[in-house]
């Protein structure tokens, strides 16, 4: 994918090397050449550039660009000028940075459906997820291993933990299977998720299960760029 990321604090320039780092080609952008420079050699690109300034930014490569990413955080005024600015241009997919809950009201009321707090979220997690999208979430141990929540795939459905046999095939273990479960009540129908600890040989993988897998990223990324997971 091709990435746009504004402002490379330490939220935005982790989040830009990470990117980088799984093979995306990203562009970093910020006003200030110290941080610009800082990153030249760590991300595909990097620009020290007014990202306010319209007839700058119209000048970026916005119609073969996947997703533009506003990371500007120390100023919320600058960050909605800029995340409107994009908004108004029509980029295929927005996401910005909100630092409290007033400022999240005011993205969403110019358009902004994606979000991120890094107060919340880290860099890693958003990484996985933007070149993931059948992750649902994710938490890093360490620098070698995670634990990832993914939709289950295709060829595993209607087989059993048996058949699929993780651990020898992908050196990965799924730790917990999480299930859909509709009650009904007085108010109707509610869908809530159910989880049902170890699995065991003979449990079987259904459609709309959620599966939480542990195994080394490199592991794990090899198992997700083969749509195995």
């Amino acid at each position: 994918m091709k990435i746009i990321i504004i402002g490379l604090g330490n939220f935005g320039s982790s989040l830009a090397a990470k990117l980088t780092e799984q093979g995306n080609e990203v562009i970093g952008i910020d006003s200030d050449m110290k941080k610009v420079t800082t990153l030249k050699d760590k991300i595909s690109h990097t620009i020290c550039m007014d990202a306010t300034d319209k007839n700058t930014v119209t000048d970026l490569p916005l119609n073969n660009t996947d997703i533009v990413i506003v990371c500007i955080g120390q100023n919320e005024g600058i960050n909605v000028l800029v995340t409107a600015l994009f908004k108004n241009l029509g980029v295929k997919r927005l996401i910005s940075r909100s630092a409290d809950s007033l400022h999240e009201d005011i993205l969403r009321a110019i358009g902004v459906d994606e979000i991120l707090n890094p107060e919340e979220e880290t860099a890693e997690r958003w990484a996985k997820k933007l070149c993931f999208s059948d992750i649902n979430d994710s938490f890093e141990l360490n620098k070698e291993y995670s634990i990832v929540e993914v939709k289950t795939p295709k060829s595993f459905i209607g087989k059993t933990m048996e058949e699929i046999d993780c651990r020898a095939n992908y050196d990965i273990s799924i730790i917990t299977i999480i299930k859909p479960f509709v009650k009904g009540s007085f108010f109707g129908k509610n869908k809530t998720n159910v989880i049902n600890g170890f699995p065991e040989p003979t449990t079987l993988i259904e459609k709309d299960d959620v599966l939480v897998i542990f195994g080394k990223k490199e592991n794990l990324t090899k198992l997700l760029k083969l749509n195995v997971v």
